[in-house]
């Protein structure tokens, strides 16, 4: 399955509190952290709800 990176971007500051927990739930823990995730529906619906905060991209698979 694919791999998607996710940055956070910009700060929570003035958001909702659940957008705060969706960020916290992605594995994000301060500005400019990234993480990979499965691309699964669940994982683009939490990034779908803080879009505004964050970047995603397509990881590269590396092969050997």
């Amino acid at each position: 399955m694919a791999k998607i990176r996710v940055t956070w971007i910009k700060s929570y500051i003035g958001c909702p509190e659940t957008q705060r927990r969706t960020i916290r739930s992605l594995g994000l823990h301060r500005l400019n952290h990234s993480v990979v995730h499965e691309d699964t529906k669940c994982a683009r619906g939490m990034i779908n709800k803080v879009r505004h905060l964050v970047k995603v991209e397509e990881e590269v698979a590396q092969t050997k």
